[in-house]
């Protein structure tokens, strides 16, 4: 429950009381602004309570967003205010400060003030001068943007009257419903999903569903997908194909239903933020597994697919977090991107070339009906591939190009998104001093440079050959020095990027080059769970409250860690044994980041993130 309080006497024939106990507020009134301090001191700590002036007139949508959002410790809109139990204090601060103002009506030296026809003075509104003195107390407080919704608190009867039109005048409802869609959104995803997802989305909420149970909906929806890929049949393929795409339908849904309903959680955000990936990642082994049953082996395409759409995500995160609050951009190739956007039908070239998750989990569904694994794979890696080319390259270009300064914050970030363990860290400080003497662009080549070395000796050299251990360990030692200075180069962003592909590719192709049973698989598994602990780290970083506890890294290798750890297993183990080492290291590699993960996520300290989309 939440509690509203009126600071004067209810207004005749306003529905204003009646909504506010429509969206869970329990009315109290207050004579003015000395009984709204005891009233609000009153109410208990743990609830939401909310200011708002008698006089308000406008939808109940305005209403909603500007007091139920619970993203945000205080926000406000015209004539009403709202604080959260951590914001409920600087709320009481701030109307006390308030209530000891003079009002617009009876100010000090006993003249009035203007207010104007339309609309009363400023201090004649107690709730707006809460929320501005919000900001002295600490909890600047969150403005919707209302866009066409009327949210006024007017000063005289024909002032009243005209409001009443307005509102009249604009359906709050439609406005709700085509809010809950993205502004920025895929090409299919915009036209051939969100016009009828958004109603089943009201559906949804009219029936007390929420979020997460969409969520979880659309989990299970993609399961089964795979599962009947995994039949290897023609009509499992086709049962795959229109399961996946009501999987996506739903997926939709489940932002849609947030933002309609403004359900948004911390559980949500961990939700939302992992299952796209669980989902895309369980279809494909559901493929490879068909097709095993067709005989023909394609778990290497699975797991490249895996290892290149988790790399073009590390790209997007990377590069985001190394411009994040970077100062000043001067980039011709951006300012060129700026005018592309000017150009309608550009905008949506650019947005389906990189192959974003509507458009690709539309063309896997199709290609899963009516074609073979093989061919579905073979389609994404070219898609995919060919999407990394073409935002790695615009970004490159921009970062050569512009004239920043990156901050303190955007090295951390990067630092973080590295992912390096022990070994990293104590060749960094070896070499801490040598690092600041190297050019500019060193760190993301000597990054390069070493994943060359370790994937190259892997693919080249014999299964079992100790140059696969020693490749290891020497990308062991340039990961140290790629990362042994702050990463605020203008291509650092690279480096983590480089890393994943270093580490993902080398466990690709030891398995491949194993050639037994169960290698390939097991391989899949292993970085499922590490690309797991990866998204896991970006999305703490999103929420602001850093990368996941050092000792997690710490306990499971650092990236540079487990590549060793793989290359000294296919060192010292035969091909057989190779694999069951494989199989438990992917099993306690994901006991470990996913417990944590879960306990983090769950806990009152997780930041409400609502995941709105991938980049890429």
């Amino acid at each position: 429950m939440s509690t509203a309080i009126l600071t004067g006497p209810p207004v005749p024939g306003s529905p204003l009381e009646g909504d506010l106990r429509s969206l869970g507020f329990d009315v109290r009134v207050a004579s003015g602004a000395d009984e709204a301090a005891e009233l609000l001191a009153a109410v208990p700590a743990a609830e939401r309570a909310a200011l708002v002036d008698p006089r308000f007139v406008g939808h109940v949508h305005a209403l909603r967003l500007g007091l139920t959002d619970p993203r945000f410790p205080a926000a406000a809109i015209p004539g009403a205010a709202t604080a959260r139990p951590e914001a409920r204090a600087a709320l009481l601060a701030a109307l006390r400060e308030a209530a000891g103002r003079p009002t617009a009506q009876s100010s000090q030296d006993g003249t009035s003030s203007g207010a104007t026809d339309a609309h009363p003075a400023p201090g004649d509104v107690l709730p707006d001068l809460v929320a501005g003195a919000l900001a002295s107390e600490g909890a600047a407080p969150h403005r919707p943007e209302l866009g066409t919704l009327v949210a006024t608190v007017p000063g005289d009867p024909q002032a009243r009257d005209d409001a009443r039109r307005a509102v009249a005048a604009v359906d709050d409802e439609d406005v709700r419903l085509r809010s809950a869609v993205k502004a920025r959104d895929g090409f299919f995803t915009t036209f051939c999903i969100s016009p009828y997802s958004r109603y089943l989305a009201r559906w949804c909420a009219r029936r007390g569903l929420t979020p997460n149970q969409v969520t979880t909906a659309s989990l299970i929806t993609a399961l089964i997908a795979a599962a009947a890929a995994a039949t290897g049949t023609r009509g499992g393929f086709v049962a795959a194909g229109v399961l996946l795409i009501l999987s996506f339908v739903l997926d939709c849904t489940d932002g849609q239903l947030a933002r309609y309903s403004l359900q948004y959680s911390t559980l949500g955000a961990w939700l939302d933020a992992t299952f796209d990936r669980a989902k895309e990642y369980a279809y494909y082994a559901g493929l490879a597994l068909g097709a095993a049953r067709g005989g023909d082996d394609v778990w290497a395409l699975a797991l490249g697919a895996m290892v290149l759409q988790t790399c073009r995500h590390v790209v997007d995160f990377s590069f985001n977090e190394a411009n994040h609050d970077a100062t000043g951009n001067t980039s011709p190739t951006a300012a060129l991107s700026d005018r592309l956007d000017s150009v309608g039908w550009t905008v949506w070239v650019r947005r389906m070339i990189v192959l974003p998750i509507g458009e690709r989990w539309a063309m896997i569904a199709v290609l899963t009906a009516v074609t073979t694994p093989r061919i579905v794979f073979y389609a994404l890696l070219i898609g995919c591939a060919f999407a990394a080319v073409y935002t790695t390259a615009g970004r490159v270009l921009r970062s050569l190009t512009r004239k920043a300064r990156r901050t303190d914050r955007a090295a951390q970030a990067l630092a973080d998104l590295a992912d390096s363990g022990p070994l990293a860290e104590g060749f960094a400080a070896a070499f801490q001093g040598a690092a600041r003497r190297l050019p500019a662009l060193a760190p993301p080549a000597i990054a390069v440079t070493g994943a060359a070395v370790v994937t190259l000796t892997a693919w080249l050299a014999p299964y079992g050959s100790p140059w696969t251990a020693v490749a290891a360990l020497a990308y062991a030692l340039t990961s140290g020095l790629a990362v042994a200075r702050p990463l605020k180069g203008s291509l650092d962003w690279l480096v983590p990027p480089v890393f994943r592909a270093a580490e993902y590719g080398t466990i690709l192709i030891l398995a491949d080059r194993a050639d037994v049973s169960g290698a390939l698989p097991a391989a899949f598994g292993l970085v499922a769970a590490v690309a797991y602990h990866h998204y896991d780290t970006v999305y703490r970083i999103r929420g602001g409250t850093g990368a996941p506890p050092h000792w997690l890294v710490r306990a499971v290798g650092g990236h540079e860690g487990r590549t060793l750890a793989v290359a000294l297993l296919a060192t010292l183990l035969g091909a057989p044994q190779f694999t069951i080492a494989l199989t438990v290291l992917a099993v306690a590699v994901a006991l470990v980041v996913v417990a944590e993960s879960v306990r983090f996520w769950v806990s009152s300290g997780a930041p409400a993130v609502h995941d709105e989309g991938e980049p890429a």
